[in-house]
């Protein structure tokens, strides 16, 4: 446990000291803040349930962004052999990277508070469904960080791994929609593995277990990818 958290330390760090982390935070922040005020402005209502799926949208693009660098760099650089041989397992090495990313992630979580926080100056808010809310928005941000990662082990190039980790996760998201146009016969079958459609329980105020299995199944099922997709590095 403590190499684990070692190298989570240790990737906290990078990210802090990574441009590209602050890209993604400015992004994410100028974008939502835009999505906040239109929203407001428009509606007039002291409800922040509608802003969650443009929070929801945003992530498409920032969490590759944030993992990207995860692995690839390593490969790049030519480390994950040092990394590979150390006394940390790999196991350790890819479950310290992904909590990084998480606790990164729970940044931005805990940055978009802010935007209820105002609202609340205008009238008074559901909390249970804005807190049910705020944790759908963590556990889908904590799974496609899994997806993220992930993606950072299939690749050296961090631009391509970029690239398959908002290709996977666009497809994740948009499996519902394919299965209903494509393959209406499986369609309720399909809905089940999407992880946007997975959120819709709890941003309405109802909190269904099923939910946060499936995202603890999800983001255990691409971390044991991760490890398996590093462990086939270790042995060539």
């Amino acid at each position: 446990m403590r190499k684990t958290l070692a190298i989570c330390r240790k990737e906290l760090q990078m990210y802090f000291f990574s441009p590209t982390a602050y890209v993604a935070f400015a992004f994410y922040f100028l974008v939502s803040g835009f999505f906040f005020s239109m929203d407001f402005l428009g509606n007039q209502t002291v409800d922040i349930r509608p802003l969650f799926s443009n929070f929801m949208v945003v992530y498409l693009f920032v969490i590759p962004l944030l993992t990207m660098r995860l692995i690839s760099d390593e490969l790049r650089q030519g480390t994950d052999e040092l990394l590979l041989t150390s006394p940390a397992s790999v196991t350790e090495i890819v479950v310290g990277k992904y909590l990084a990313a998480v606790l990164l992630q729970f940044i931005l979580v805990a940055g978009a508070l802010v935007y209820p926080l105002i609202l609340s100056r205008f009238g008074s808010l559901d909390l249970p469904v804005m807190w049910l809310s705020y944790l759908s928005l963590f556990l889908l941000g904590a799974a496609m960080m899994a997806v993220g990662l992930f993606a950072s082990t299939l690749s050296s190039h961090q631009m391509v791994a970029g690239i398959a980790g908002f290709a996977m996760l666009l497809v994740l998201w948009m499996i519902q929609w394919l299965s209903g146009s494509m393959l209406p016969a499986g369609a309720d079958w399909l809905e089940l593995f999407s992880i946007s459609a997975r959120t819709v329980n709890l941003q309405s105020g109802l909190l269904d277990w099923t939910d946060i299995v499936f995202y603890a199944s999800f983001i255990f099922v691409f971390v044991v990818l991760s490890v398996q997709s590093l462990e086939r590095k270790r042995w060539r």
